[in-house]
């Protein structure tokens, strides 16, 4: 489970009840959510949250660092809360759904010197893609 709230309150970040619900919506493992998810899901909660709201609640934990946004091809971003935990994702070609993988080796230490044309390579993004089992 993500520990987003946790680091939240760590960081002194202020925790409006509409932050709050935003952050509680976001908080898990395989969380995904696109932002008018995360606002369908926060009304569930909180009735008077506006869409404003959270988007900027999501634009604040982006800068913050304790939300990452996943862009995939031709869909909405989406709002990852494992900031802090190294994984790669693995992405349904046919539904979207995205799920979070953690392979074993180290993306880029299998770069090899002659691919890096002089770059110092400082972090890798590596996305899988396929079926899921419900498209497959």
């Amino acid at each position: 489970m993500s520990d987003l709230l946790e680091r939240l309150r760590e960081r002194g970040w202020r925790m409006t009840s509409q932050r709050r619900v935003v952050a509680e919506v976001l908080d898990g493992d395989h969380v995904h959510l696109t932002a008018d998810e995360v606002h369908a899901r926060a009304a569930e909660r909180l009735p008077e949250i506006s869409r404003a709201t959270v988007y900027n609640a999501l634009g604040e934990l982006v800068l913050l660092g304790e939300v990452v946004e996943v862009v995939t091809e031709g869909r909405a971003k989406r709002y990852d809360p494992n900031a802090h935990r190294p994984h790669q994702h693995l992405v349904c070609s046919s539904c979207g759904t995205i799920r979070d993988v953690h392979p074993t080796g180290d993306p880029l230490a299998d770069l090899p010197a002659e691919e890096r044309f002089g770059f110092t390579v400082s972090d890798a993004e590596v996305v899988y893609r396929g079926l899921c089992p419900s498209c497959a």
